[in-house]
């Protein structure tokens, strides 16, 4: 959903004038030219230029090796593009996309596209060939992190748990079944301020939210996974050994717990990957936390915690 900025006085757009800083003039668009620089001297290039160079001249796909799927490592991708035949037989197409798939190999590639050499990957997507861009391997940063040099210990016990959690939470990945929830609850509150003007109540729009409270403890991942682990053997516990109603109000008790923690050893878990990803390799982003603070997650497992503990103690 595209977003202007605008000027918070009367709602004026602002906008941004491409001013020559030797005579203060506005350069239209098609007077704007590209040079380069070295402090002393100004290059002048011009589109005329750029066309000239012989691999921008080409307009092929060259073809330079065929490598096994599996080695390409997902943190070189980059954009991808549907390609169509360029003619009009597709039988040089579907040759390429029917041997790719039998071979199990994906084609790297090298083309000329806005003024840049361009590597590649070619690869099949149900019928269609996608050519998703590659970046070159001096974009990529080294995930260098002094902490990661310090010895860890993992233990058998804390392995198994987290492979618990893990089989808890397996299933085929479904892209469509995921929302994008910032984008839905941006396009509800322009909705609201549109039928209800600049006066609209964000807590009936959205409910009453809970304040993110300042200086939340930081919650460790292999905690969250015992407890969450921990809580569940009792509830099982709790459940088997009561009778009646007291036995049945510990297994709900109990249930509850499981839940609300697996949930936040789940949001924990994701967001320790997502950083550890961006953190890697992308070059855009870097963080070296490997937790998720969120406090109201962490107040749910006391609470369960708590609960599942009163049951077993009246159990």
């Amino acid at each position: 959903m595209p977003l202007h900025q605008v000027h918070d006085k009367d709602g004026g757009r602002i906008r941004y004038r491409r001013v020559c800083e030797i005579d203060g003039e506005v350069v239209p668009y098609e007077n704007i030219a590209k040079a380069y620089t070295d402090g002393e001297q100004t290059v002048m290039l011009t589109d005329e230029d750029f066309d000239a160079l012989p691999a921008e001249r080409s307009r092929e796909i060259e073809v330079v090796e065929f490598v096994p799927t599996e080695q390409i490592d997902p943190l070189l991708l980059d954009r991808s593009y549907y390609l169509e035949p360029d003619s009009k037989s597709n039988k040089a197409y579907v040759l390429m996309r029917r041997t790719l798939e039998e071979t199990d190999r994906t084609a790297i590639v090298k083309f000329a596209l806005r003024q840049r050499t361009r590597l590649a990957a070619l690869r099949v997507r149900d019928d269609v060939l996608v050519l998703q861009t590659l970046l070159w391997a001096d974009e990529v940063r080294d995930a260098a992190f002094p902490s990661l040099d310090e010895p860890a210990k993992v233990t058998d016990k804390e392995l198994a748990m987290s492979s618990q959690l893990v089989a808890s939470f397996e299933a085929d990945f479904a892209p469509e079944e995921y929302e994008d929830e910032y984008q839905a609850q941006l396009r509800q509150l322009i909705d609201a301020k549109i039928e209800q003007g600049e006066g609209v109540d964000v807590s009936e729009t959205f409910g009453e939210q809970p304040a993110e409270a300042e200086g939340a403890e930081v919650i460790d991942l292999m905690d969250a996974l015992r407890k969450s682990v921990e809580s569940s053997k009792s509830a099982k516990k709790t459940a088997s050994g009561g009778s009646g109603s007291r036995g049945s109000s510990g297994g709900s008790s109990g249930s509850s717990g499981t839940t609300a923690k697996g949930g936040s050893s789940r949001r924990t878990a994701t967001s320790s990957g997502s950083e550890g990803t961006k953190s890697s390799g992308s070059s855009r982003s870097k963080s070296s936390s490997s937790t998720s603070s969120t406090k109201g997650s962490e107040n749910s497992e006391k609470k369960s915690t708590r609960s599942t503990s009163r049951k077993k103690a009246s159990a």
